[in-house]
Formats: C-alpha cells, structure tokens, sequence
C-alpha cells in the first residue's frame, strides 16, 4: 500500500467522513437547523428576506462576507438542509477551473434527469483568481448552479463584479459576548455532540475570560473549550472543574483581525486617520497600536501623517508639517522599536493641533479650470517685456510695495472669474488670525470691481394664468407628501436589514420608501381599511414574491400575531393615531410589534392648529366678520371632537400609557391649496358635521350663507396658502 496521502474523495468534501478519530468540537458543534444557529439575527431572524426565502425555497446567489469565525459556512451547509437541492461544496484554495466544471456537469445531471437544484458552495470565495470566477459566472447565470460564497474580504473588491452584481451581499457580524456565552452553554450541555454528558464546571471568570479574548469567533471559542476541557483531569467526584488560570492557558492572547493587504488594513487606516482629524488622541493611539501590532509597515503610517498634516491641519498650524517631517526623519534614523516614540510623537501632535482643510481650496480650482471656459489673463498682469508697448500688457498694474502695508485693490482673477473664491480660511490657529484681515481685503477687492447691474432686455404684461399654473405646479400635493416622508424617515436609521412595520399603510406612502430602504429585511404595512389593503396588495403583487411588503388587515390586536414572530426594529407612520377609531388601542398594538431597543417616528397631524378660513376672506362686514373667527377658533378647540381633540403632549401621554417613550418635535406645515367649487361646495355642504353646518349653531343658518357666499367669492379659483402644524413623535421602548 502507497505511503502517499490519498487525494480527499467527493464525498471528503461534501463533509461526509469516514469512521476515524472524533471531529473537532467546532465541527461537532456545528448548527443543523435555523433555529440552532446564534447570532446574525439580523438576517435570519423572523421575517428577514433570507430567512423568507429559505422557508419558501426560493433561494438566488449569495455572498456571505464576514470575519472568520461568525458562521459563513455554517450558515451555508444549514441553508442546504433547509432546501430540496443539493449541496456541494469547494474550497477556493484548493479547487480549481477542473473541479468547478466537475461541480457543474454533475449539477446539470441532477437537473436535466431529476429535476433538482444544486446549491454550489465557494468557501474562501476571494481566493479564485478572474479565469476562476469566470468559469463559475455562466452556470450561475442560467440558473445551473445556486451560488453561495464566503469570504472574509470586501466582495466588491475581491469578487468578480460580475458575479457580485448576480448575488445578493450579507454582512455577518462578530458575535456578541451574550451570544457567544450562548454557544458555550449549547456546547457544555449537548450530550450527543458536546459535553453534556461529562460534569463540566466552567468558572464565571474563566467564561468571562474565554468570551472576551475570542474577540466574537465562535470557532476560536470552541477550540479553547476543547483544549480546556481535554487537558483537565477529572476530580474526586468525576467533576472536570476549568478555573481561569487553565481558561487563561487555553487562549492565551487575542488575535488581532488585520491583513496588511485586504479590508482590515483599509478601515483601520481610516479609522486612524479619522481619529486624527476629529482630535481624539486616545482613539488615534489606540489604532495606531492596532495596526502596529498587525504589523503595519511604520513607514506607511508616517507617509499618512505627512499627507495630513497639510490636508487636515494645514495653515491652522503651519508647524504641524515640519513636526511630522521630523518624526519621520527621525524614525529613518532610529528605526523600531524605538521608533514607535516618534510614531505616537507625530500622531498626538497632529491630534492637538487646530484644524483646517482650506488647501482643499485648490481641487475647486481644479476643477474651475476643468469646467470652465479658460479665462484670459488681464492685461495688467500680463508679461510687459515683449510686446507691452504695442499692446499694453502689463498697463494699469498697481505694484503692491509703493503701497501701504504692501497691498493694493485690484483684479487678479480672469474676467469671467470675478470675485470668485477659492480659500476659505478657517478661523483656528495661525490661519484664523489672519483670516479678519483677508475678509476685509476681499471686501475692497469686491468693493474695487462692482459694475453697474446689466441692462434689462425683456419685459412683458402680467399673467395671472400662467401664475396661478405654476404655483400649483410647484406645490403639488405629491411635494407635499413627500415632505411628510422624509422628515419621518430622517428621524429614524433604517438599515438594510431592518423589519419595518407602517401603521396605517393607507395607500403606500411610506411602505415603498422603507422597501427602498430595507431590501434585505422584511416590511409590514399594516391596513385596518379593508379597501385600503386590496389596493396596496394589488400594487405589491408587481413585485417579486421576496420583495413585496407583507400587507396585514384588521385590527390593531391582531398585529403581533400577524408579524409571525417576527418584531420591527422600525416603526413608522402617518396619520396614525390622530384618524384610528381607538388611537389607544394602536398604541398597544404599535409596543408590542416594536422590537427592544426599536425606533419609532410618526408624524401625526394637529388639526386645531390647522389655518383659519376666516383668515384668508375680507369683505364681510366687521361684526359678522369677529362672530366668524370666534366660532371657528371654538370649532378648532372641541375638546370632544375627535378630529381637534388631540395636540402634542397627549399623543406623548397615550403612547407613554402603551410603555413607549417619546418626544414631540412640532413640524410647521405650509402648502398652496386650489379652492375650486368642488372644494368650496363641501365645506358649506347641508350634511351633520361639515364645516358649514357646525358654524350654524353658534351663528345661525343666515349668517353661515353670507359667509360661504363670501367665501365662494375671495377664494374660488385661487391658490390659498395654507398653513398648519404636526407633531412628529419620535423614541423608543421606556
């Protein structure tokens, strides 16, 4: 028999093993199911998109990126089980353009004889060179293979565009101390594949210890409770006791997370220089010693620090430069480790020391003379040695010496550039003393070059007409709207993964923006009009199956059922509370669809500071004209109507009574309204309970004629403005 080591069978990497010795407790303890894995809730947690289309079946590429350790493959093979297709698995560092056309043909014979699908798993996907990518991209495009990579890089650096632009991104997270102390339990009290069945007492600091130091790896926490527990010898009673001192033993120092060519080296540099820029000198020493002890070259790291000590400090401390050209000279001289000094010299000075970007002034420059018609330079300033005589280059220059403090008023910019500017000093430092001085020169040079205003060349008559047509074009009640959308949405962050729910969907406003917002979450519009949900439905069903909002009727109660499980990390909504028939009873629906640590923003509007109608007509007599606004105002302040009874602080005490905390941010309301006849008709429309009716009460049937006579008279055919205010709540749980 050969003494070779014998090639791994398919069936080796399909992680199906022979009988031999027991696999690490890493492996053993790797998830089956959905509901055993821990962590990265954000994507599979109830109502997520993936998690949808793992339930469903209806998976398409994915790309899984991540730190080492967070459940990339794990995730994979348990999505596998999950689905009918098959499951086959490569390495990019050791497949090559052989094996994946061997994956393909034996995908494409399940396919054409069995009708199944084959889930294709890339481990390390960044390590398969372009041919590599290439060769994989045309299954994945006719649907031979479902692609799923893994990969510890930027996927949009490392990955084929290509093949990144075909798949679906997820973003694992390292685990939480919360729930990495969750993943020990699971090991010390699974008997089949752990170590349920010995008696393990793992000490509260060793625990702590073990959670800190593996810095969110799941892998490497496991791999430090199998060494712990395999090199303890049992008591007296058979009890395996793990102090910190042997916790200490088994994972003994943290890895740093950093490679010197991929995504570490990037955003830790950034955060460095970032830190530097926003002086924050702890902060800046605690990455600089990250990337030393990564391994950073010193030299890299002084090269940054020279660039922004003329970006970001600049003129604000003109020395700043000089220093940093000393450090690094002096770290040429000395070398490390001694070094480091100069290092931690440079970056404290840079930190400290006043800030400006005003030589960012010339990129605008740049860029003037990029988009720019090229100017002529002025007469004045032009070179008068050769031809000034004939043609007067250089007359007219004032020479700034034979001037007091060396400095005159006049032109140096190009004609077409007058009194453009390009620096703007900053006002620290060497540069902000000097900053007044150069205000008041610019003044005098502005002052120096005023010209008459150009003459006008057109006039025409006024056309009310066309006016009126361009007021309602610029406020259309879609502007309006969107307004009202915005300021929500900018009240709360809502991140790609994000389970939104709208409260009172109505026809969409918000629920298509938080789609926009969350395509890898889930979004719930919530509709208690039953007409309202069949339009919205209807408009959804455009919309791939994985995409669409989950359109929930009926009423509020039934919202957290209807959620599935699943809780809003975002609540939003618009006319929520202010139009439900039991506001209180939405706002114990809203708590308990919102998930801890939730955000809610609504925007509710407060119908008694809505403009007053007797405000926008004359004309009336003077007695009849007071009696108007005192009803009116009366009308708006009905502490039983419940269309005026509601102003800020109640909305804030009925959330409060639900177990939310809120705050109230009063949004001022303007807009221009068109009154038509059709408008005017159905304020003083004979029904109970329009605007005409409830001002015959306290001024009688004749008076309210004249006034909507009145009325029909200042405002048909105008566009109004109209005024109002809302409350925009926005918090959380209390």
């Amino acid at each position: 028999m050969s003494p070779r080591t014998p090639r791994p069978s398919a069936g080796a990497q399909l992680g199906l093993r022979a009988p031999g010795p027991k696999p690490p407790l890493a492996a053993r303890m790797r998830p089956r199911v959905l509901d055993e894995v821990i962590g990265q809730a954000h994507l599979i947690g109830p109502g997520r998109l993936l998690r949808r289309a793992v339930e469903a079946d209806r998976l398409s590429s994915l790309i899984f990126a991540g730190p080492p350790g967070t459940g990339k493959t794990t995730l994979a093979r348990v999505i596998a089980g999950h689905t009918q297709a098959a499951f086959a698995a490569l390495n990019a560092v050791l497949a090559g353009v052989k094996d994946i056309r061997d994956a393909v043909e034996a995908a494409r014979e399940l396919r054409d004889l069995h009708g199944r699908r084959t889930l294709l798993f890339v481990d390390e996907v960044h390590r398969f060179n372009k041919s590599q990518q290439d060769a994989l991209l045309p299954w994945v495009e006719d649907g031979t293979v479902i692609f799923i990579g893994a990969t510890t890089e930027n996927p949009w650096f490392e990955v084929n565009k290509a093949l990144v632009s075909r798949s679906r991104v997820f973003q694992l997270q390292p685990l939480t101390p919360a729930e990495l102390s969750a993943v020990l339990d699971q090991a010390l009290g699974d008997a089949e594949r752990g170590y349920g069945g010995l008696r393990v007492r793992l000490h509260a600091d060793a625990r702590a210890h073990l959670v800190d130091v593996c810095g969110g790896d799941a892998r490497t926490l496991l791999n430090a409770l199998e060494l712990a527990v395999e090199s303890t010898a049992p008591g007296g009673e058979g009890e395996l006791e793990i102090p910190l001192s042997v916790a200490e033993e088994s994972i003994q120092r943290r890895a740093i997370l950093y490679d010197k060519e991929g995504d570490a080296h990037f955003d830790t540099i950034s955060a460095f220089i970032k830190s530097v820029r926003g002086s924050d000198p702890d902060a800046a020493l605690y990455w600089l010693a990250r990337m030393i002890q990564g391994g950073e070259d010193p030299r890299f790291l002084l090269r940054r620090l020279v660039i922004l000590a003329a970006e970001d400090v600049g003129l604000a401390d003109p020395q700043a430069l000089v220093h940093t050209e000393a450090c690094a000279a002096a770290f040429a001289r000395v070398g490390l480790p001694e070094g480091r000094f100069h290092l931690a010299q440079a970056t404290l000075y840079l930190c400290l020391a006043p800030k400006s970007n005003s030589t960012m002034g010339l990129f605008d420059a740049i860029f003037a003379v990029e988009a720019e018609r090229a100017g002529e330079v002025p007469a004045h300033l032009k070179d008068p040695s050769r031809d000034g005589a004939a043609l007067g280059h250089g007359e007219g220059y004032l020479y700034p010496h034979a001037w007091k403090d060396h400095w005159v008023a006049q032109q140096y910019l190009p004609e077409a550039l007058k009194g453009r500017l390009f620096y703007a000093p900053s006002a620290l430092g060497w540069e902000g003393e000097r900053g007044p001085a150069l205000a008041r020169r610019r003044e005098a040079q502005l002052a120096a070059m005023v010209e008459a205003p150009p003459e006008r060349l057109t006039t025409g008559p006024a056309d009310p007409a066309r006016e009126r047509w361009l007021q309602r074009t610029a406020s259309q009640a879609g502007e309006r709207l969107a307004a009202h959308r915005d300021a929500i949405f900018a009240a709360v962050v809502v991140q790609r993964h994000h389970v939104v729910l709208d409260l009172d969907a109505g026809a969409g406003l918000l629920t298509w923006e938080a789609l926009r917002r969350a395509p890898e979450g889930a979004v719930y519009a919530w509709c208690p009009r039953p007409a309202e949900a069949v339009a919205l439905a209807a408009l959804a069903a455009r919309l791939p199956e994985l995409d669409r909002p989950q359109v929930i009727e009926g009423p509020p109660e039934a919202l957290p059922t209807a959620m599935k499980g699943a809780r809003a990390e975002v609540l939003v909504g618009r006319e929520a509370l202010t139009r439900a028939p039991d506001p209180a009873a939405l706002a114990a629906a809203a708590a308990a669809a919102l998930a801890p640590g939730g955000r809610l923003a609504l925007l509710e509007p407060l119908a008694r500071h809505t403009q007053r109608l007797h405000a926008l007509v004359d004309g009336l007599p003077a007695g009849l004209a007071a009696a108007w606004a005192t009803a009116e105002d009366a009308l708006y302040a009905d502490p039983t109507d419940p269309r005026t009874r509601w102003d800020a602080d109640g909305l804030c005490a009925l959330l409060g009574a639900a177990g939310l905390s809120v705050e109230a941010r009063m949004v001022d309301t303007r807009h221009a309204l068109q009154v038509t006849e059709a408008v005017a008709a159905r304020w003083f429309e004979d029904r109970p309970g329009s605007y005409g009716d409830r001002l015959k009460a306290p001024l009688g049937a004749a008076a309210v004629h004249e006034i909507g006579a009145a009325v029909r008279r200042a405002l048909v055919g105008r566009a109004v403005p109209w005024a109002g205010r809302a409350a925009l709540l926005v918090g959380g749980a209390a």
